[in-house]
């Protein structure tokens, strides 16, 4: 799987790599601070000691650079998402991790950081692409499992394996999309267990 740098954007040497690592680090503390709406490429360029015009040498616009911080972010939550999946051995076990592992991990990285929370926000509202090719790689994760259980009779075979796992997918969706989040945190503490049990009821053979 490739990276989030590689997906986005390819480095052209170290030394524009070391540089384009440099901005967004930057940014993402200068975002947490002040917030990702209220930061202008300038203020970045400022907090940096870099021009305007040589941070656009490497990212077109701020939000080139707020899709990065999201791009990292999104893949730092998928690592954790898919070690937990590979802590488990059977199917069922697997999904129970997912649910969990995904709450958790959502929970942690959209919400402890309310300032980062805008660019997650904004990657949702707009559809950014680094959160639709993450939604595309967490179905992908999902058909996996669901095939696996198939395969070794633990999940039921007659419903389309397209519209299985899109409806696990949008059980799951308010605990991937940061907008959806926000109205499930009474919830986050029971969600997992809940809805995953719920979801291995329906799969029975």
């Amino acid at each position: 799987m490739n990276t989030p740098n590689e997906i986005l954007a390819p480095a052209r040497g170290p030394a524009d790599h070391d540089v384009r690592n440099q901005i967004v680090a930057a940014a993402t503390e200068h975002f947490s601070l002040y917030g990702y709406g209220k930061t202008t490429v300038s203020d970045l360029a400022k907090a940096i000691g870099f021009s305007k015009a040589y941070i656009y040498k490497f990212f077109e616009s701020k939000q080139a650079i707020g899709e990065m911080i999201c791009s990292n972010c999104l893949h730092d939550i998928e690592t954790e998402i898919r070690a937990a999946v590979n802590e488990a051995e059977h199917p069922p076990e697997k999904l129970r991790k997912l649910f969990k592992s995904t709450v958790t991990a959502s929970l942690r990285l959209f919400s402890d950081d309310r300032k980062l929370y805008e660019i997650a926000a904004s990657a949702a509202t707009e559809q950014w692409q680094a959160t639709r090719d993450y939604e595309i790689r967490i179905k992908a994760l999902l058909q996996d499992i669901v095939l696996e259980g198939r395969q070794s009779g633990e999940f039921e075979r007659k419903t389309p394996i397209d519209e299985t796992v899109m409806a696990i997918y949008l059980v799951l969706r308010p605990y991937l999309n940061p907008l959806l989040l926000q109205h499930h945190f009474d919830h986050t503490d029971v969600a997992p267990a809940l809805l995953s049990s719920l979801v291995l009821r329906s799969l029975s053979p």
